[in-house]
């Protein structure tokens, strides 16, 4: 029989596994973007954009580009696919998120 406490901590590998592989895509965005927008680049706080000193508001103008999907009017080809990737991989990291919250208040309640 499986242990629920072993599969709950082999859905946190995956979720965290999920979220690198969604920061690295928007890592990977980030330097496309440079290279073809370099005005968007500075709008979201590219240069910034991991680091400490970086600006909270201009990072969320990103994740809200990304969101409501205004990149299908940009010229660039690569851009518009790394934005589809980081967009799915966002939605799919937020749903494992969501399940690790769950089956950590599940395991609270079960044991």
């Amino acid at each position: 029989m499986i242990s629920t406490v072993a599969l709950f901590w082999a859905l946190c590998a995956v979720c965290l596994v999920n979220m690198a592989r969604y920061f690295s895509s928007l890592r990977a965005l980030l330097v496309v973007l440079r290279g073809c927008d370099p005005l968007l680049y500075q709008y979201v706080d590219g240069a910034g954009f991991f680091t400490s000193h970086g600006q909270p508001v201009k990072q969320i103008r990103l994740v809200r580009y990304i969101w409501r999907q205004g990149y299908l009017d940009h010229h660039d080809d690569e851009f518009i696919r790394r934005c589809q990737r980081v967009r799915g991989q966002f939605m799919l990291t937020s749903a494992l998120c969501g399940l690790v919250v769950i089956g950590l208040v599940g395991l609270v309640i079960w044991h």
